[in-house]
């Protein structure tokens, strides 16, 4: 699933920065939760891999640096706060997304988690 922002073309995965404090887990459970209305379950959610590309949208050489979980999830999917479209996509779309975004789609498709 991808996200694209109000006045963005491309589409990236639903997260964002650690407020003060927060763990990982706390980090994006409030995150999602405001992007897309949903409840993580922390007991479920595994580590998936931290992945670093050239940030988008920024001068060269700045890079973001993504720490990426998989879980399940409770509620229904509705964008919020920023976010206005919510879409599912697959390896063809992988031009649409960020430059990160594409690292982690070519790590899904090599693990056999994206079609």
């Amino acid at each position: 699933m991808s996200t694209r922002s109000k006045g963005r073309t491309k589409y990236y995965f639903p997260g964002g920065k650690r407020e003060a404090g927060e763990s990982d887990f706390e980090a994006l459970s409030r995150e999602i939760n405001e992007e897309l209305s949903i409840a993580l379950i922390e007991d479920s959610t595994r580590f998936l891999g931290i992945f670093q590309a050239q940030a988008d949208s920024h001068p060269d050489g700045v890079q973001v640096q993504m720490t990426c979980y998989t879980g399940p999830y409770t509620g229904t999917i509705a964008a919020a706060s920023e976010i206005e479209e919510v879409v599912w996509l697959t390896y063809q779309d992988r031009e649409a997304v960020s430059p990160v975004d594409q690292i982690i789609f070519d790590w899904l498709k090599e693990q056999k988690l994206l079609q």
